[in-house]
This record gives structure tokens, C-alpha cells and sequence, in this order.
């Protein structure tokens, strides 16, 4: 008898049930698309730390800034060249390795791994390499010229026109500069390194802990024209490209790679390191082993990812404040307007069926049956908005993933982020602009998101039954019976 009245009910006021469920369905779809808006967002942000910090990593550790003047006297860059006995032109090649940001002696490892909570440690040496290559041309030398009318020939003397003159000569040289990480490849589950996936060749060997052998990104291998099994020369020594990586993110920490300890030979920094990667036991105690190893290994700076997170600005930054701040609270304002506006409808509904229900109660229907009846009509409609909600839900997030905009993420301008604890550590990564990074905006849906839908169009439904319920218990027959007379 239920199920039989309450088809008839709504088949019968279905303009009624459809503005019901359409209302509730809109604030649904609302809430679906700002939290898979915030979810892409939380995603895109994840993609660009990932570059820095590497997959499982979930802090870093580098020597603490030092006060202006201190520390920091570093010599311009000097290159070299040899002279060339031969009178023909010949090419010049020379090239410097500079540590990026200020070392930490590989004891840190050892430190940071004893403190608690610390799961596993990793060190990493940040380097750039200049590269300075090009041709000297000698001039050529054209003999002075006798004036007309006497005087001393062309030897430059008196009466003379002036003495020998070089013509032509010169120097051409190209600057190339390009980054370089060393990574403990008896140890490659952290790092930068872990951000990019081997797309040509093979990663290091945990015997190649000293080998002269490189892995090249890809972006600049194909610039560089570089492929596995070539050749890439630093500092006079020749690596073996023995593979090709390929940033996930899009964005590679490093231009190439390779064994620590050769990037230490490289740069002169023998026993140092400018990073600590570090994986602690348990997400949730992030921030007391940051606290610990600030209080337990002196003159470091701590950088969790959630820091890092903090230096992200752009339009993506733009975008995930207006999806978490402004974006949920519209939804929460219309969902809940919704939530009002149902029952109030459904309010008003039982309101004109007086006769109706003041009817069925003088047939023997009890106040308890009819509010059933009521909240079982508003469920239904509830669960009807919810099924649309989901729909107009999963077509708006795909809209946002099919047309969204390309987003721009900057990353550590100034004093924090990659210069501040990211891949870089300080030095000369800080008096440099930030990396932007370009990411496509997607609106992922995930189950729970779905799930929290179903739970409000239940909600929906059981506020405007409440309403609807409580305006039904308080007919009374006699209503009914001055209605028909």
C-alpha cells in the first residue's frame, strides 16, 4: 500500500517532485565539481613538488642560511686556456663545475637518519656546470705604407704613414650552461632522480658508485642531441649516457645525473653534500622529526613539502584558493539554500493536500502512517536530485578537464622553496627567479566524492520530509471535513 500511494503520489505531482529534486540537484553538482576541482588542484600542486622532492619524500635538509657577508665570498668563475703553438685557428674548450647552495658534510646523512621517526636518508650534490667553448682567429698583419713624394719607406719611421697594422683576428666563443645532480645510486628509492621515469636505457647500478657513466633528461638530450650510448664530456672527462629520463611532472629537477661521488671529484667538494632527502616513518609525525632534527643537527634548515607547498604562486595558486575558500562556501550557501527550499516546497505541498490527508486520517490513517507517507515522497525526491546531481557533477568536471586552462605554477622565488629547501639549497639557486611550470587543469571524481552525493540527496530528502512531516502530523480530520462541506 506504501509503495502503491507514493508511485501514484508522485506520478501525480511530478512538476512538483521535479522542482524539488532539480534544486537539490544543482547544489549537489555543485559541491561534486568545487571538490573535484580542489582534488585537481591538490594533484597539480603534488606534480610540480614532485620535480623538487622526489616520489616518498617528505622533507629536505640543507645548511642554514648564512648572515649576509659571512660565508659567502666566492670567486668569479676563471677559464682557462692553453696557447696554441700552430699558426692555424684552433678551437678552445674549457669548463668550471660550481656547487649550487652551501655544503653540508656527508656526516649529515648519518645525523639526520639517527634522529626519530626518520625512516630513511638519502644525500645529493647540486651543481651547475659552465661551459665555455669557441675559436681565437688570428689577424692578419698589413705593412705600413710610404707617403708619396720621399721620406723613409714602410718600416714606420719618420716621414712614414705609421707602422704595421693588424687587420682582422678576434675570439668567438658560446657560453652553455646546464645543471648536474650527484645521487647515491647504492640508494635511488629518494631524490630527485625518483621524479622521472627511465624512458631510454637504464638507471645507475648500486656498483656504479663511482663509475663515469651519466643519465640525461630527455629534454635537454634532444636538445644537446644526446642518446644512450653516446658520449657526455665535463670537465675533461668523457660519462657514458646510459640512459634517457623523462620528468613525470614535466619538469626535470636536473638537465643530467650522475654517481655522487664523481659529482663530488667534479666540483671539488670531496665528503659534501647540499641536500639531505629524508622519508620519515609515518606521514603524522612529519612535523616532530622536522622539529627534532632542527634541535639535534645544528646549522640546517628544515623544508617539508607543506612548506614548499606554501611558495607555490601563479595562477594555480590563484585557482586552488578560490576552489578551497570561495568555491566551498558557495557550495555549502547553495546547498543549503537548497536544503531550505525543498522543505519548504514540500511544506507548502502537504499544506493543499489538507483535504487529502484530513481524509485518509478519518479513514483510519494514524498521524504516524501519513508522516511517513509525506517523508517517504520527499526521500525519493531527494534520491531523484542526488541521481541528477551526480550527473550534472560528472559532466561538469569533465567539462573543467576537456576546456580548462593550462595553469602556470611558480616555484621559490626568494629566500624559500628551491632555494630555500628544495633541490638547490640555497646559494646561487636563491638570487634566481623561481621555475614555472605549466599544468592542465583536471576535475578527478573519485568515489567518495560520489559517495558524499548520495549522502546529501539522503539528507535533501529528510530535511524537506522533516518539514513536509511535521506540517502533516498537525492536520486533523475536521480540517478535511470543512474543506468538503
Amino acid at each position: 500500500m506504501f509503495f502503491t500511494y507514493l508511485r501514484r503520489e508522485l506520478r501525480r505531482r511530478r512538476k512538483a517532485a521535479l522542482v524539488v529534486a532539480s534544486g537539490l540537484a544543482l547544489g549537489i553538482a555543485l559541491v561534486i565539481v568545487v571538490g573535484a576541482v580542489s582534488e585537481g588542484m591538490s594533484q597539480a600542486q603534488a606534480r610540480v613538488l614532485q620535480s623538487l622532492y622526489g616520489l616518498g619524500t617528505d622533507m629536505t635538509v640543507t645548511k642554514a642560511a648564512e648572515p649576509p657577508g659571512e660565508g659567502q665570498a666566492q670567486g668569479r668563475p676563471r677559464f682557462e686556456f692553453d696557447a696554441k703553438e700552430s699558426g692555424d685557428d684552433s678551437d678552445q674548450s674549457s669548463d668550471m663545475v660550481i656547487v649550487q647552495g652551501q655544503s653540508l658534510a656527508d656526516s649529515t646523512v648519518a645525523k639526520v637518519a639517527d634522529q626519530d621517526g626518520v625512516a630513511d636518508t638519502v644525500g645529493g650534490l647540486s651543481a651547475r656546470v659552465m661551459k665555455v667553448n669557441g675559436q681565437f682567429t688570428r689577424g692578419e698583419i698589413e705593412p705600413g705604407q710610404t707617403p708619396p713624394g720621399g721620406g723613409r719607406g714602410g718600416d714606420g719611421g719618420e716621414g712614414g704613414s705609421g707602422g704595421d697594422r693588424v687587420r682582422g683576428g678576434g675570439a668567438a666563443f658560446d657560453v652553455n650552461s646546464y645543471t648536474l645532480f650527484g645521487t647515491d645510486v647504492a640508494q635511488q628509492d629518494l631524490g630527485p632522480l625518483t621524479s622521472s621515469s627511465i624512458t631510454s636505457g637504464r638507471t645507475f647500478k648500486a656498483a656504479e658508485t663511482d663509475a663515469e657513466v651519466a643519465v640525461v633528461d630527455s629534454a635537454y638530450a634532444k636538445e644537446q642531441k644526446l642518446k644512450v650510448g653516446g658520449k657526455l664530456t665535463v670537465s675533461g672527462t668523457a660519462y657514458a649516457v646510459i640512459g634517457i629520463a623523462t620528468a613525470d611532472s614535466g619538469d626535470a629537477a636536473a638537465n643530467v645525473y650522475v654517481p655522487l661521488k664523481q659529482a663530488q671529484t667534479l666540483a671539488d667538494a670531496k665528503g659534501k653534500v647540499t641536500t639531505v632527502y629524508v622519508r620519515a616513518t609515518d606521514s603524522q609525525r612529519i612535523d616532530a622529526v622536522k622539529a627534532a632534527v632542527q634541535k639535534n643537527v645544528p646549522d640546517t634548515t628544515v623544508t617539508t613539502s607543506a612548506d614548499l607547498a606554501d611558495t607555490v604562486s601563479g595562477s594555480l595558486s590563484t585557482a586552488a584558493d578560490l576552489a578551497s575558500g570561495v568555491g566551498r562556501w558557495l557550495s555549502v550557501i547553495v546547498l543549503a539554500a537548497a536544503f531550505v527550499v525543498a522543505g519548504l516546497l514540500t511544506s507548502s505541498a502537504v499544506s493543499r493536500r489538507v483535504r487529502e490527508f484530513g481524509t485518509l486520517k478519518a479513514l483510519g490513517w494514524r498521524s504516524g502512517r501519513v508522516t511517513r507517507q509525506v517523508v517517504g515522497e520527499a526521500l525519493v525526491n531527494g534520491l531523484i536530485g542526488g541521481a541528477l546531481g551526480i550527473a550534472l557533477g560528472l559532466a561538469g568536471a569533465w567539462a573543467v578537464t576537456a576546456f580548462g586552462p593550462t595553469l602556470t605554477a611558480e616555484l621559490g622565488r626568494g629566500t624559500g622553496g628551491f632555494g630555500g629547501g628544495g633541490f638547490g639549497g640555497g646559494g646561487p639557486a636563491r638570487q634566481t627567479a623561481g621555475r614555472a611550470v605549466d599544468i592542465a587543469l583536471t576535475a578527478p571524481v573519485s568515489l567518495g566524492a560520489i559517495g558524499l552525493a548520495v549522502g546529501l540527496a539522503v539528507a535533501g530528502g529528510l530535511v524537506a520530509g522533516a518539514f513536509g512531516g511535521w506540517r502533516a502530523s498537525r492536520l486533523r480530520p475536521a480540517d478535511a471535513l470543512r474543506r468538503i462541506a
